[in-house]
C-alpha cells in the first residue's frame, strides 16, 4: 500500500469514528432502519442516530439525556457544517445568540455588543454602542453647511432712516451627531453694520412705522365719528329757544363791552370812579 493510499484510509477511518461519536450508534442495540421523519437510522432510546441526505443532525437535551433529531436547518444558537458522511449542527459560543460558524457571531446575547463577528462587553475606542441593534458603531459628528451671504443691513425691521444697524447670516445642519459625536455649532450669526443714511420712501417705513401710522389713522377716524356736544344741543333746540338764546348772548356782550369801556376810561382818567 502506497503512502497516499494509506493517508486516504486513515482519513476515512477517522471520519467514521467522528460520525460514530455524534450518532451514538453503539449506545443501544435496538437500532431500526424504518424511522419516522428525517432519520435514516434511529433508536428507541437515543432517537435519530443518522439523518437522510441534506438534513442536519443535532442533539437536543431532554432532562438528563440527549435525543438526536434531523432538521432541514440548524436551530437558533447553532451553526451547520456539511461533511461527506454527515451534516451536523454545532452550538455557538456562550455569549453568541446566532452564529455563522464557530468564530463568527451574527447576533449577541443580552448585555453584549456585536463587533466584527465577536461579542464584547464594551466597544473598542473610537466606536460607541447602539442599544437598539446591540452593535458597536462608528461615532457620528455633526456636520453643518456653508454660511449664507449676509442679509441687508436693518434696524427695527427697516432698511432706511438709520446709519448703524445689524445684518445676519445662517447655515443648516446636514448631519446630526450620535451620542458621543461633536455637538452642532450655532446656525445663525449677527453682526453690526454701517450704511449711508437715507430717507425712507413711501412704503419703506418698516413694520413699526406702519403700525404707528395705522394707529394714528384709527384715532382720527374715531375722533371724527364722535359728534360735537354743542352741535347736538343746538340741533335739539326750537326756533324760539334759539332766538331767546341769541338775545341773551347779545345782552351779555353789550354788558361786557360797557364794562370794558369803563375800565379804559378809568385808566386814562377820562371818568372818575
Amino acid at each position: 500500500m502506497g503512502i497516499e493510499q494509506w493517508n486516504s484510509f486513515v482519513s476515512f477511518f477517522f471520519r467514521v469514528l467522528s460520525s460514530l461519536k455524534y450518532v451514538h450508534i453503539f449506545l443501544h442495540p435496538n437500532v431500526s432502519q424504518g424511522c419516522q421523519g428525517g432519520c435514516a437510522t434511529c433508536s428507541d432510546y437515543n432517537g435519530c442516530l443518522s439523518c437522510k441526505p441534506r438534513l442536519f443532525f443535532v442533539l437536543e437535551r431532554i432532562g438528563m439525556k440527549q435525543i438526536g433529531v434531523c432538521l432541514s436547518s440548524c436551530p437558533s444558537g447553532y451553526y451547520g457544517t456539511r461533511y461527506p458522511d454527515i451534516n451536523k449542527c454545532t452550538k455557538c459560543k456562550a455569549d453568541c445568540d446566532t452564529c455563522f460558524n464557530k468564530n463568527f457571531c451574527t447576533k449577541c446575547k443580552s448585555g453584549f455588543y456585536l463587533h466584527l463577528g465577536k461579542c464584547l462587553d464594551n466597544c473598542p475606542e473610537g466606536l460607541e454602542t447602539n442599544n437598539h441593534t446591540m452593535e458597536c458603531v462608528s461615532i457620528v459628528h455633526c456636520e453643518a453647511s456653508e454660511w449664507s451671504t449676509w442679509s441687508p443691513c436693518t434696524k427695527k425691521g427697516k432698511t432706511c432712516g438709520f446709519k448703524r444697524g445689524t445684518e445676519t447670516r445662517v447655515r443648516e445642519i446636514i448631519q446630526h451627531p450620535s451620542a458621543k459625536g461633536n455637538l452642532c455649532p450655532p446656525t445663525s450669526e449677527t453682526r453690526k453694520c454701517t450704511v449711508q443714511r437715507k430717507k425712507c420712501q413711501k412704503g419703506e417705513r418698516g413694520k413699526k412705522g406702519r403700525e404707528r401710522k395705522r394707529k394714528k389713522l384709527n384715532k382720527e377716524e374715531n375722533k371724527e365719528a364722535i359728534p360735537d356736544n354743542k352741535s347736538l344741543e343746538s340741533s335739539r333746540e326750537t326756533p324760539e329757544q334759539r332766538e331767546h338764546k341769541d338775545k341773551q348772548q347779545q345782552k351779555k356782550r353789550k354788558v361786557q363791552d360797557k364794562q370794558q369801556k369803563s375800565s379804559v376810561d378809568l385808566f386814562w382818567g377820562l371818568k372818575s370812579p
